[in-house]
């Protein structure tokens, strides 16, 4: 299978329909045409429902996760060997709400000074997400909230701590409280995390199991929930670095007591043959922690 045809495909995706997307590749429309039924034969299945607008069957959505991963990996390699003699290109980096991704806007500052030819890009996302996306070499580096199963990559932990507590509206009563108790948690209604590791290391906190509280909701990020809070419908049990970008003057988080905390890792893929761009970068964090 060839990269043209996955791109292709995926043009086709992005425009719902072959004529739109034969004018962005120019080529003719019955040759796009011919091309994705091609790539259906080969791959005995059916891509697309077809009609006024192209919608994507069960395997045309599995084609495209991976057709994009295909291409995003194919443009990294591109981009390192071309870095050989000069220092630029693309880094990547994923992170969730966390305290510790506040170190990112330093680091990136100090390493484009010495290198001004790189640029960033950042991809926000689960623990569990990010560390997907370095597993298949779509990131070079994330930054995990701890627990994680970090057997598969190198790392640096990071000094930073990430407190547990509750986002609540600005009004509500326990906004008056300077931290919140087992028993004022257990009182509430909650949205919690839906990361499994995540809600052991909780449940040691309670000293109960988290089923004995009044869970309204799970979530993987906090986008989802904070209306749910904004509302009265639920307070959302996270962590303090994924609450900055709220408005204060309209939601409060207040801290577990007694304190709950975990840390972060930076990592990357191990044995991982780092070179240009990533490498360079690699080294400028080594040498940082």
């Amino acid at each position: 299978m060839e990269l043209r045809l996955l791109e292709y495909f995926l043009t086709v995706v992005r425009e719902e329909n072959i004529s739109r997307a034969a004018e962005v590749l120019h080529v003719t429309q019955p040759t796009l045409s011919r091309q994705m039924k091609e790539l259906e034969d080969e791959l005995h299945t059916t891509l697309f429902i077809r009609g006024k607008r192209l919608t994507l069957t069960d395997s045309g959505v599995m084609l495209r996760r991976r057709a994009e991963e295909v291409v995003s990996l194919m443009k990294k390699i591109d981009s390192e060997f071309q870095e050989q003699e000069e220092i630029s290109g693309v880094i990547s980096v994923g992170s969730g709400g966390l305290k510790a991704a506040e170190l990112l806007p330093e680091l990136i500052e100090h390493f484009r000074e010495r290198y001004p030819l790189v640029s960033f890009e950042l991809h926000t996302g689960t623990a569990d997400h990010v560390k997907e996306k370095l597993e298949h070499g779509l990131l070079d580096f994330g930054i995990l909230l701890e627990p994680v199963d970090i057997e598969k990559f190198d790392y640096i932990r990071l000094s930073e701590k990430e407190t547990w507590g509750l986002l609540m509206p600005a009004n509500h009563p326990l906004a008056k409280e300077k931290a919140v108790t087992r028993k004022q948690l257990k009182e509430q209604p909650l949205v919690v995390t839906s990361r499994t590791a995540l809600k052991s290391e909780i449940e040691e906190w309670l000293r109960y199991p988290v089923s004995e509280l009044d869970i309204v909701a799970t979530m993987n990020l906090i986008n989802n929930a904070a209306p749910l809070a904004e509302r009265g419908i639920a307070c959302v049990l996270t962590i303090e670095g994924a609450t900055t970008m709220f408005d204060p003057a309209r939601f409060a988080f207040r801290p577990l007591t007694p304190e709950l905390s975990f840390t972060s890792v930076l990592a990357w893929k191990k044995l991982s043959p780092y070179s240009g761009a990533a490498g360079k970068f690699l080294e400028y964090i080594k040498c940082g922690f």
